[in-house]
């Protein structure tokens, strides 16, 4: 029912505005704000980490079709709404700035080519997009605070497919499709940033499809808690979680179907950290392995059950289901 309200709120505060200019491909828009209220084009609202982050709502709403236009808006100081219409492909890297909701115009939205890149900002909502393709990562996060990650599809990007890293904190990554992907949603860099790192990197990963995706989902680094609960681990690769230096990752409510290696302590040269497993389903899945204690998050939450996590995440990831 949430879900169904948030969209028909979306569909009221497209309908409600008027064209008022276009300008270098940017197409702003003015409207009735009693009729309007709640500006806002992100449907719903965070939970976890990331709660409270409101991106740019309140900010005027503009379209955007061509990679100018995009590189335009996100750079606009101040709040502002930003609605993607069909592909654009990017040439570089493109930076956002705080107090950013970018958002997918149905299912048409996509962002291809290069990574988007959230760096020294905070307040940012990405939301519906298609992000495919990048020849580094699909989306970066860096020196930022405050990001809410929803309802993507992400796939084919060279390097990661959503990492978090360098003195980031509070942030959400929830309901994202994730498909052929290698490495998938990296938090925290390198075992030698604990000067940045250490009492930051909160992330709450949930209702996640990481569908035949082969490791990192994810791979933490000291980020302590980070709460990785009711996702949808279908055939995946090499291993779902990794928590390794410092670390320390509540992985609850999950199902695990297909997935050898559901979790466990350390990878590569990065030394365990501290895993507890609690309340997850497996299907022709191995057990994992745990270690060491977790404290609790920080935050309420609604948790589904474990069992009914395929059904509700296949229908509810990704792009247009909102």
């Amino acid at each position: 029912m949430r879900r169904t309200s948030a969209r028909l709120k979306l569909g009221g505060a497209v309908a409600v505005v008027t064209a008022a200019a276009t300008v270098g491909g940017l197409t702003a828009w003015s409207g009735n704000a009693a009729e309007a209220e709640p500006q806002t084009l992100a449907v719903g609202s965070p939970e976890g980490y990331g709660a409270g982050t409101t991106g740019g709502a309140g900010g005027d709403v503009v379209q955007v079709s061509s990679e100018d236009a995009l590189v335009s808006a996100l750079e606009t100081d101040g709040p502002l709404q930003i609605e993607v219409t069909g592909t654009i492909a990017l040439s570089d890297a493109v930076d956002v700035t705080s107090d950013k909701t970018l958002i997918g115009s149905g299912t048409s939205g996509v962002i291809s080519g290069a990574t988007l890149n959230v760096s020294e900002a905070d307040n940012v909502i990405i939301q519906n997009l298609t992000f495919r393709d990048s020849d580094d990562d699909g989306i970066n996060v860096e020196y930022s605070t405050n990001v809410w990650i929803d309802h993507n599809d992400v796939t084919g990007a060279s390097d990661g497919g959503i990492d978090i890293k360098r003195a980031s904190d509070n942030i959400t990554v929830s309901w994202n499709h994730m498909y052929d992907q290698d490495k998938n949603m990296l938090l925290g860099h390198d075992d030698d940033n604990g000067s940045e790192d250490s009492g930051r990197l909160h992330v709450s990963y949930h209702h996640n499809w990481f569908d035949g995706t082969n490791q990192r989902n994810p791979r933490v680094r000291f980020g302590n808690p980070v709460h990785v609960y009711n996702n949808y681990y279908d055939s995946v690769g090499s291993y779902g979680v990794a928590s390794t230096q410092e670390a320390g990752v509540l992985v609850e409510g999950n199902f695990f179907e297909n997935t050898e290696d559901p979790f466990h302590l350390g990878e590569g040269d990065s030394p365990g950290g501290s895993l507890v497993a609690r309340d997850n389903e497996f299907s022709n899945s191995g057990e994992g392995e745990q270690g060491g204690s977790v404290s609790n998050p920080s935050y309420g939450y609604d948790l589904d059950p474990a069992s009914e996590i395929p059904g509700i995440v296949t229908a509810g990831a990704g792009v247009g289901t909102i």
